[in-house]
């Protein structure tokens, strides 16, 4: 045994404990030291039967896929449950914390699972580009029949210990001590076995069904994982076994299990913000939201959600009783979709106290104000709120785009000023930056991250710089977008290409979604610092004068008919030639690659130069907040993450084209910040 594996003894009952912190990842050691406490347990006449157990907090929540990107050494998951299910003695898998991926195929090469309370167990391989490798697509539909393993597997789902109970993935909740339930389990097995693959595959719902469900816009590996699940009791379990291992061995060096791997450990590295931050977060059990508005209702939910209270403050009597409207029908949504319970939403409704007084926020730790977006509106309110807060309450602005620390200077304390800016519809989406100010304390900063954790938000830390990471990125890349409609292509051609490359939606789609005139109403503030040597695209403009500003409105880029899907509208493709002509510009036909490759190198030349200015803490970053915030594909890995697997000088010349066309202000960004010279090497 290694010293990550344990074997004690509790009578005649073996203990094998894995103690690999701080999750016990399956690493190459566990799986060698699991293989010497099954020999050694079989070769001990006096043992009946055995334990295997976590140490910390979890049992195994998982393989350590950082191995992944290299041959794995033996012994391979495989082999150390085909040891337990040939030794002649009985394996008991105690569960708790987490048992997800390798750790749930260990514990179903077992025979018998019990689960504390609040465990989780799952088979989430599919989330990261990969099928399960060491028999969970055989395993899985033995205990809950094909229809339920195709929707565990193919949608990555994480079931807590009362729905496995139910469900037949465990077999026991323990309702006192987990290792003394689990020892008595072992010990009741007699010397019995009772191995999952030997199990028959009941007939348990539509699988033919839930295959085509599972299938719809599934990538590659889901579809693969469909298909092993559909072959369980249909061909014999050694072949079924080998096809699945072999599968899984393919699919876990592919590109994109591996563009999946990196954006895991992005996601990761975002969570711990700033490296050398020492300084510890403030406890927060208060909240105050000021601002009823689409965001401000929608932060006001994400908090209930999380089960704080909330102060939810708005001067309008009015608009105060249409956020509490919205953050109702909020509530009621998410027991629609089976987010929370009947009971919890009623709960959370209770934790609410809207108020229209500002020194209602005077017990709330940490304020977030989602007002109008104006800068001397928000500095207004900084002033008021300093007058009422305490010194050390951390005061945070939602806003996208304007000066934090213009706002802090209306305070005493701008230390304790920060920058949250939550994505609409702030209460589902997942992506929060957390932006530091000139004088944001680390302690400001570090309470920022603990509430995005705490909100189960994906929180990236951005410097204080106009549209901090993602919004300056997506102005860039729609900047772009919008040259190519002068160029020659049309807004069907441009969000096609962008769609077939992965993108949730394509830009013009987006724009109608969100609205033309907000981004208009900003343009026409600016006008007047515009460099007139800039490209300017009048496009937009000339839609929403037009009373064009999308779907709200019918008509937008497209035309949105009583069913709503949108559709190309002559008008707008002749406005469009107007505006090349206008100009002299000779249009041409622009295929879907110099589409795809003329935004893409938008997005990487901007990512270059907000890492190169400090906007982020580093370049993985950008890939963690063009996912979570802006349908960039996850199977890509993000734009850093892509460029890095580009020819480089192909790429470079992309960049330099862009900023060759759009003005003097525009910089070409030094792509060697991005590692793009390593060439796919993380």
């Amino acid at each position: 045994m290694t010293g990550q594996v344990h074997l004690q003894r509790d009578g005649d009952i073996a203990v094998v404990i894995i103690d690999n912190p701080p999750v016990n990842a399956g690493s190459h050691d566990i799986r060698k030291g699991l293989l010497a406490a099954i020999d050694e347990v079989e070769r001990e006449e006096r043992l009946a039967g055995a334990v295997l157990i976590g140490a910390g907090r979890s049992f195994i929540s998982g393989s350590d896929i950082r191995e992944f990107d290299l041959p794995l050494a033996p012994p391979q998951m495989p082999q150390v449950i085909a040891a337990i299910e040939s030794a002649s003695k009985p394996y008991v898998a105690a569960l708790h914390g987490a048992a997800l991926g390798g750790g749930y195929e260990l514990a179903l090469g077992c025979d018998a699972r019990i689960a504390a309370p609040g465990t989780m167990v799952g088979l989430p391989e599919t989330a990261l580009g990969i099928i399960p490798g060491a028999g969970g697509t055989q395993k899985l539909p033995r205990l809950v029949g094909q229809a339920e393993a195709i929707r565990l597997i193919a949608g990555a789902v994480r079931v807590e210990a009362r729905e496995a109970l139910a469900l037949g993935m465990v077999d026991a909740i323990a309702e006192g001590d987990l290792r003394e339930e689990a020892v008595k389990m072992a010990r009741g097995l007699a010397g019995t076995k009772r191995r999952v693959i030997d199990r028959p595959v009941p007939e348990r719902g539509d699988a033919e069904a839930a295959a085509q469900r599972a299938s719809r816009r599934a990538r590659p590996h889901v579809l693969e994982a469909i298909r092993h699940i559909r072959k369980a009791g249909a061909v014999s379990a050694g072949d079924g076994l080998a096809a699945e291992r072999q599968t899984f061995q393919e699919l876990r060096v592919a590109p994109e299990a591996k563009a999946l791997r990196h954006i895991f450990f992005a996601e990761r590295e975002a969570l711990r913000g700033k490296p050398d931050r020492k300084a510890k977060p403030l406890s927060v059990t208060r909240f105050g939201v000021v601002g009823s508005g689409t965001m401000g209702a929608g932060i006001a939910t994400a908090i209930l959600q999380a089960g704080k209270p909330v102060v939810l403050i708005d001067t309008n009597v009015e608009a105060l009783a249409r956020g509490i409207e919205r953050i109702e029908q909020a509530l009621d949504g998410a027991v629609a979709r089976g987010r929370m319970s009947a009971d919890e939403a009623r709960e959370a409704k209770t934790r609410l106290t809207p108020q229209t007084e500002l020194a209602a926020l005077v017990a709330c730790e940490l304020v977030i104000e989602a007002v109008f977006e104006d800068q001397e509106v928000k500095r207004a309110l900084f002033r008021s709120l300093d007058a009422v807060l305490p010194a050390d309450t951390i005061i945070a602005t939602n806003t996208s785009y304007l000066d934090i620390d213009r706002m802090a200077a209306e305070t005493a304390h701008p230390e304790n000023v920060i920058g949250l800016h939550f994505f609409s519809p702030a209460h589902m989406m997942k992506l929060l930056e957390i932006v530091r100010a000139e004088k944001s304390s680390d302690v400001a900063m570090a309470t920022g991250l603990a509430v995005a954790r705490m909100l189960r938000k994906q929180p990236v830390e951005a410097a204080n710089a106009f549209g901090f990471i993602g919004n300056r990125i997506y102005a860039a890349y729609r900047a772009s977008c919008e040259f190519m409609l002068e160029d020659g292509a049309l807004p069907h051609e441009v969000d096609a290409a962008l769609e077939a490359f992965g993108f949730s939606m394509g830009p013009f789609a987006v724009a109608d979604l969100s609205g033309l005139d907000i981004a208009w109403n900003m343009r026409r503030q600016k006008a007047a610092d515009r460099n007139p040597a800039e490209r300017y695209v009048h496009i937009p403009d000339r839609l929403c004068e037009a009373g064009r500003f999308g779907r709200k409105t019918g008509e937008g880029y497209y035309r949105y008919g009583d069913s709503g899907k949108r559709e190309r509208d002559p008008k707008v493709e002749a406005l469009i030639l107007a505006a090349s002509a206008e100009k002299g510009i000779s249009r041409k036909d622009l295929s879907a690659p110099e589409i795809q490759l003329r935004a893409l190198s938008t997005i990487v030349n901007e990512a270059a130069l907000v890492v190169e200015e400090g906007g982020t803490l580093r370049p993985s970053d950008v890939d963690v907040v063009l996912v979570n915030g802006y349908g960039f594909p996850r199977w890509v890995g993000g734009p850093v993450h892509w460029a890095r697997q580009q020819n480089p000088e192909t790429l470079r010349a992309a960049c330099a084209r862009f900023a060759d066309i759009s003005g003097p202000s525009r910089k070409l960004g030094d792509l060697r910040l991005l590692g793009v010279d390593r060439e796919g090497k993380e």
